[in-house]
């Protein structure tokens, strides 16, 4: 196959390849009505001129979003829908698998974030039952 005008696809190979194709976070996405708002952050790109603010925002709301979890069960085990292994994974990590579980799980893209961020953490520690 021979191109007569190759340049627009080189532009275009050029865009994918560097990310630039990508598109940028919006005001919108620091709403995070839906979670795809909130993976947009997560993913912005250090190029992003909110990447900063992206990923802060980003690691603030989940951990934000856990640590009100911890509170509200601290003292009711049998309330409890996930459970941390030893060694505790870091944040990072979760984060990353997170994102990564969301992106593979587009059906939850419309839902609040909170709701995907516990549908994925009670998916991946659930804690064991003690009948």
């Amino acid at each position: 196959m021979q191109l007569k005008h190759p340049a627009p696809f080189f532009l275009l190979l050029a865009l994918f390849v560097t990310g630039a194709a990508k598109a940028n976070v919006t005001e919108n996405d620091f709403v995070a009505k839906q979670t795809q708002n909130l993976i947009n952050l997560c993913t912005a790109s250090p190029q992003d001129p909110h990447y900063r603010d992206a990923i802060h925002f980003c690691h603030g709301y989940l951990v934000g979003a856990f640590h009100y979890y911890q509170a509200a069960t601290a003292d009711e085990r049998e309330v409890k829908i996930l459970c941390h292994p030893e060694p505790k994974p870091s944040r990072n990590e979760v984060i990353d698998m997170f994102v990564s579980w969301a992106q593979q799980h587009p059906e939850y893209m419309n839902e609040m974030p909170v709701e995907t961020e516990f549908r994925f953490l009670a998916e991946k520690y659930p804690c064991k039952k003690t009948y």
